[in-house]
């Protein structure tokens, strides 16, 4: 007997493995040849394939899919995601500063979640905003490419700044996953 469920059923795109969320010719954080040669390329090559990871997770989808929440109490959505690691990126540099911090884009504590509401415009403003903090971050770093250098006034190392920005990315890509997962039903690395 079939039952009806809310639940949307499994899927992916991929036809070569079912648990990768696009055929490998056709993903692109495939990459052909040798590795990134050194730490600093290897990080920044770790930290792009994340951040194209969250996007991958994002396409397909309408705002009122992006906006939908996981599971209550919880705020989290893909939007808030994308709205979230553009104040993350805003604090790095915050972090590297020795000046006042630049001001909250989003305002209080969670408005980045819960100002995460299912409209194109907002949908826009938040690729936008995110593309324009991690370039400001990205071109912030490239000023200091020695990855035991310290800066700001708590004196973090570059290095263990670029493993946090990666490690952020990637706890917030498998987070993405399974909110993907409930809107759509659509799974993969």
């Amino acid at each position: 007997m079939d039952h009806m469920s809310d639940q949307p059923e499994r899927w992916t795109q991929a036809t070569v493995y079912p648990d990768m969320w696009a055929d490998p010719d056709d993903d692109p954080r495939n990459s052909e040849g040798v590795s990134p040669d050194g730490e600093l390329a290897t990080l920044q090559d770790f930290l792009t394939s994340y951040r194209m990871t969250l996007r991958m997770k994002c396409e397909g989808l309408d705002a009122e899919q992006l906006a939908r929440r996981s599971v209550p109490p919880s705020t989290m959505s893909l939007l808030g995601l994308l709205r979230h690691l553009a104040e993350v990126e805003l604090d790095w540099r915050n972090w590297i500063s020795d000046g006042d911090p630049l001001p909250k884009l989003y305002g209080v504590r969670d408005a980045d979640f819960d100002g995460a509401v299912g409209e194109q415009a907002e949908v826009d403003a938040a690729y936008a905003t995110l593309a324009r903090e991690q370039a400001a971050t990205d071109a912030a770093l490239a000023e200091h490419p020695d990855l035991g250098e310290r800066l700001g006034k708590d004196g973090i190392a570059v290095r263990e700044l670029m493993v946090h920005r990666i490690e952020e990315y990637a706890r917030h890509c498998g987070q993405a996953d399974l909110l993907r997962e409930c809107i759509d039903g659509r799974v993969g690395q």
